[in-house]
């Protein structure tokens, strides 16, 4: 394979209760059948509450297994629970054993590594950093043995929290770090990815729209294919839309468009969970 066509989506939040955030699914779902990629790949937050409803995450699974291409999944804080971090109080609901468990149970894997076009794509669980769950140690472990297999082919990672927002160490980021991949799992991911031909880092999570480089390092924030965070619950990093990411990969290369799906709405969250109809 001398091409292939990937499409990223993240933070679709799927509830069957939440019909603005099915039709803008829907209208991605459209998209996808007209465009026809390689692979599908949700960077988290499929469900809207995986955590307390396994109803959620079969509600999403059923939808994306109505797509025409082949998906991968990997889990976001509203599918499992959120990373502890040394800054901050716990949060309400952190990944468990069972969580865990309950979102592969459903979508198969939440970790995974192939290759494609010359290329080396792995995916991690980065809610599960930090935990000291046993399942951490396993993906480091997993990971480094993925690593040692990339024989010098460029690598491509996939995970639900941006790693940082401009600096790898910037002290704002590690206080923070909710938003992003918390420390010292952070550090210990960039130095891994360090010894091996690392290009770009494809996330989620903020629900805005970014896209810039650090050293050698492309980081691409897919939007949320379901809704926007309104100014008075989170500042603007990037672009508050709705919309997807798809990318072209090549041997030695690789193109990244920014994309919406034709009818796709910019669904306020406030809009959201009042229950009023989006505008």
């Amino acid at each position: 394979m001398t091409q292939f066509r990937l499409t990223q989506i993240s933070d679709t939040h799927l509830a069957r209760r939440f019909a603005l955030l099915t039709d803008n699914f829907q209208k991605i779902s459209a998209h996808i059948d007209a465009t026809r990629p390689d692979l599908v790949i949700n960077t988290g937050d499929v469900s809207f509450d995986g955590p307390n409803s396994r109803e959620d995450m079969v509600f999403a699974k059923e939808l994306h297994d109505a797509l025409p291409v082949e998906c991968r999944y990997l889990p976001g804080n509203h599918d499992i629970g959120d990373n502890p971090t040394a800054v901050a109080p716990a949060p309400a609901q952190l990944p468990t054993k069972q969580t865990c468990g309950a979102f592969t149970s459903v979508f198969g894997h939440d970790r995974w590594s192939f290759e494609a076009a010359g290329w080396r794509f792995i995916g991690l669980n980065s809610l599960i950093m930090n935990t000291g769950l046993d399942g951490e140690a396993a993906q480091f472990d997993w990971l480094a043995s993925e690593l040692d297999k990339t024989a010098g082919k460029p690598v491509a990672l996939f995970i639900h929290k941006p790693l940082y927002r401009e600096l790898p160490d910037d002290a704002e980021q590690t206080a923070t770090s909710f938003r992003y991949v918390p420390q010292p799992a952070r550090q210990r991911l960039i130095e891994m990815f360090g010894k091996v031909d690392w290009r770009l880092v494809c996330s989620g999570h903020v629900h805005q729209r970014r896209d810039y480089t650090f050293g050698r390092v492309r980081h691409v924030w897919a939007p949320s294919a379901g809704f926007t965070v309104p100014d008075a619950r989170q500042e603007t990093i990037g672009i508050k839309e709705t919309g997807l990411v798809e990318y072209r990969f090549q041997p030695d290369s690789f193109e990244v468009r920014h994309v919406r799906a034709k009818g796709q709405l910019d669904v306020d969250l406030d809009v959201l969970l009042r229950g009023e109809p989006a505008h």
